[in-house]
């Protein structure tokens, strides 16, 4: 069968179609990715700030999978929103990679060992959140570009360490830049953090058939626990929220976290479930945060991006 791959340009996400396409080659099928500029790489960096990243980076991808023009897109899980466009469906979930953050650091020094005043660098609001709260004596500066625009701004003595995700790291050969790996209790992953997500038309049964056996079962009921939980609590990217959920026999465990901006409210909560109902699970973790008081974080900052 004849498939095109639709992909950003990136390095990460050129290895990721890559990935993908050679799994479909080995099942003989033959197969093409065709590269895609979306609206979120021609914006400047300054401009991704607060704009809805997850819909930039992905709405041409769509569009083109949407039209016909390509027949599989394959995704950050991360960076895929919660509500999908009528007729489209991820199909596929491949075994997740590393989901943990990870620091990288100019002298090999660990989050705990930074000097007081040392500049940490991430694009993540989420990972700001949990950082302050973890640490109140060091700098948190935002950062924007692809691994390799970071880890030079780094190497420039522009911050003095980094926090990225472990996974982006590894699959573009950058594993021994790591200077240390935080637990998931200590820093929780974001949303579908370390899985890659196949997303097709609802109604290309041939597509389907064709990406069927990449699916990790329980990769993909652990991203839908996830996700459910972020879609009840309607976040995005500008909202510090982080699920993280795992398969412990036959049951789910999910943690999350709901935080302010700056650090200073942190809600927790964590709990296990069926595997098979894994937005049950996700549900009823959501509706725990928000008991705890996260509609109140979650109304100050969209209210924060409205004005």
């Amino acid at each position: 069968m004849q498939l095109t791959i639709g992909s950003r340009g990136s390095k990460l996400a050129l290895w990721q179609a890559q990935w993908v396409r050679s799994r479909l080659l080995a099942a003989g099928h033959s197969v093409q990715i065709e590269v895609i500029r979306t609206s979120g790489d021609r914006l400047p960096a300054s401009s991704l700030v607060g704009s809805g990243i997850k819909g930039l980076f992905i709405k041409e991808i769509e569009e083109a999978l949407r039209e016909g023009k390509i027949d599989i897109a394959v995704h950050s899980c991360k960076d895929l929103p919660t509500e999908q466009p009528p007729g489209l469906v991820v199909a596929a979930v491949p075994e997740r990679g590393d989901a943990r953050d990870v620091l990288i650091s100019r002298d090999g020094r660990g989050y705990q060992e930074l000097r007081a005043g040392s500049v940490v660098a991430t694009g993540s609001p989420r990972r700001q959140a949990q950082l302050l709260d973890w640490r109140r004596d060091v700098k948190l500066v935002a950062i924007r570009g692809n691994v390799d625009t970071r880890l030079q701004k780094l190497d420039r003595g522009e911050c003095d360490a980094l926090v990225v995700a472990a996974a982006g790291m590894s699959r573009l050969g950058l594993a021994e830049r790591i200077t240390a790996y935080f637990d998931p209790d200590e820093l929780c992953p974001a949303v579908g953090q370390g899985a890659l997500a196949i997303e097709i038309r609802q109604d290309d049964a041939a597509a389907e058939r064709a990406v069927q056996p990449l699916d990790h079962e329980t990769t993909h009921r652990a991203v839908r626990a996830e996700r459910a939980l972020l879609r009840e609590l309607g976040g995005g990217c500008s909202v510090p929220v982080a699920a993280h959920a795992v398969a412990e026999g036959h049951s789910l465990y999910l943690r999350a976290v709901v935080a302010s901006p700056d650090g200073r409210r942190l809600i927790r909560t964590a709990g296990n479930g069926p595997i098979g109902k894994p937005e049950e699970l996700g549900g009823r973790l959501a509706a725990d945060l928000l008991r705890q008081g996260a509609r109140r974080i979650l109304e100050e900052v969209a209210s924060l991006h409205q004005a």
